[in-house]
């Protein structure tokens, strides 16, 4: 039967109301949120006054919405120095860095999801009230797809009871999946804040620094957790965690909140609903999520495979990482100061931090070129790369029914534009090229600051929203100026208003690369 003729004035209302909530682009809800919070933010900060230190220094708002955008996409480029923000600052930017980190995002993502099928829910069970108490009733209305409802013919005049139970299941899974995510975004913090805290109270060292810099113990311990969790890399020191280099405790610390809240959060997730399933808590939603975890399309909720891969994936990009590092910075002057023992455990924090929290105890401005590149590299890759062989929707192929589905929701429009859309690289090579327009006298008068190099590595780092900066050394002019004067902030922080401006949109664009995974396919290399 034709859709026309089955469409009755009810069920067109609930049809209507819920595709204009279907039509909204993902992409441009989430740059609309980080533009909204970014916003609130900046006017915050420039609200509140910077530290009595300072007073004779106030950020230009430039600089201060640079940092808002840079804390609100956990992206960590600097333009100004931390300790020049005052304690109220401080807190304002890890409530940027906690709402904008990607575990708090998806979570939110995931209760809009339950709260606008349980909408759709009371709609449908109302019509299809009416359907039942009408002497032939036309049709019954079926939930696939987030926030649209699909109108399917009955059989035999009968509601489809077990459509409806598994349709329940999913609205049901999908609730309980947001209550982990926010258990284990909770349970994260509290224990590291905790331990943060103890460790500061306890080594004599730690806790000196923070108070010759006038900076408070529960703020750091807040600050500093939020900020590796969300894989921001902000610290409120302005040596970022160099100043550190030696207090080994607080770095091992560090190390498994930055893989908790990024490269392994989707296997942790995955196992702690395997946990919770086991203990009989909500165990029917527990193995819908397992079993059918693209059902969900939760983007932190891989398949088993994928999901059990990927922990030797990054163990194994870490372990290249170290040997490399090790090899060729062991007897520098990156890591010089420090034992052995503080050695192995810096080369490893500054290991995991390229993917992608951008935390260091070194200055990257002095290290090798070969680990620079090294470091591009991983900054570059996406958080879930795995080079270990998985076939592309390896679990729809065992459902034909799902991949149907699939295919069916794609749309032609959307495929006219994927046609137009450029590869990563692709992007990364015009937001470069558009730096160096705008930085053109100064890559001429000041070449060993501002080199290509420099250059690439600031773009790519904000890209990956790792904070990762070569920094900027007056040491390294050709023409050295007696008003040049070294600052604790990242190598933006010199360019013009044009190229932090370029920086920004590439901090956005980089947040929202998820939406750009596959681009550039149009493009055949023969």
């Amino acid at each position: 039967m034709a859709l026309a003729k089955i469409l009755t004035l009810c069920e067109f209302k609930v049809y209507y109301r819920f595709l204009i909530l279907s039509k909204l682009n993902p992409f441009f809800v989430q740059l609309f949120y980080f533009m909204s919070i970014s916003s609130l933010g900046f006017f915050v900060l420039l609200a509140l006054k910077p530290r009595s230190a300072a007073d004779s220094f106030r950020p230009r708002n430039l600089d201060l919405f640079f940092t808002s955008i840079s804390a609100a996409t956990v992206s960590s480029m600097l333009t100004v120095e931390m300790e020049v923000l005052s304690n109220s600052q401080l807190l304002i930017l890890a409530l940027l860095m906690f709402t904008g980190g990607e575990v708090f995002t998806s979570m939110f993502g995931l209760f809009i999801k339950q709260f606008t099928l349980k909408k759709s829910q009371r709609k449908v069970a109302s019509v299809n009230s009416d359907v039942l108490s009408s002497p032939n009733p036309s049709c019954n209305l079926e939930e696939t797809e987030l926030s649209t409802i699909v109108i399917v013919p009955p059989q035999n005049g009968k509601i489809d009871h077990e459509s409806f139970d598994l349709w329940y299941l999913k609205y049901s899974s999908i609730k309980y999946l947001a209550y982990v995510v926010l258990g284990y975004l909770l349970i994260v913090h509290i224990f590291g804040i905790t331990m943060v805290f103890l460790y500061l109270i306890i080594i004599t060292s730690a806790r000196e620094v923070l108070n010759n810099k006038d900076l408070k113990l529960l703020t750091f311990s807040i600050f500093t957790t939020v900020s590796t969790f969300a894989s921001c890399g902000f610290i409120p020191t302005n040596e970022n965690m160099m100043i550190f280099s030696k207090n080994s405790g607080l770095l091992l610390i560090l190390i498994p909140q930055v893989l908790l809240g990024n490269t392994l959060f989707p296997s942790f997730l995955r196992f702690s609903i395997w946990v919770l399933g086991k203990l009989n808590v909500k165990k029917e939603e527990s193995n819908y999520l397992l079993m059918k975890s693209w059902e969900i399309k939760y983007l932190h909720l891989l398949p088993s495979l994928h999901s059990s891969l990927l922990v030797p994936s990054v163990f194994g990009f870490i372990l290249v990482q170290f040997i490399l590092f090790g090899s060729m910075e062991w007897s520098s002057e990156a890591l010089s100061g420090l034992n052995s023992y503080q050695k192995i455990i810096g080369s490893l924090f500054q290991c995991v931090n390229t993917r992608h929290t951008g935390e260091t105890i070194v200055d990257l401005s002095i290290i090798s070129p070969a680990i620079l590149v090294l470091f591009v590299v991983m900054m570059y890759l996406p958080p879930y790369t795995s080079f270990l062989p998985i076939k592309d929707d390896e679990d729809h192929v065992r459902d034909p029914e799902i991949t149907s589905k699939i295919m069916r929701s794609k749309k032609m429009g959307n495929k006219y534009m994927e046609n137009y859309i450029f590869s990563q690289l692709s992007y990364l090579a015009i937001f470069i090229i558009l730096v160096c327009i705008t930085e053109r006298r100064r890559i001429k008068e000041d070449p060993l600051n501002f080199s290509v190099l420099n250059i690439a590595i600031e773009v790519i780092s904000a890209y990956g929203n790792v904070g990762f900066t070569t920094g900027y050394s007056c040491k390294r002019q050709i023409n050295p100026s007696d008003h040049c004067q070294d600052k604790w902030y990242g190598f933006a922080g010199r360019w013009s208003d044009e190229g932090k401006i370029i920086l920004i949109v590439v901090m956005l664009f980089g947040r929202l690369k998820k939406f750009n995974m596959s681009g550039g396919k149009a493009w055949k290399l023969l």
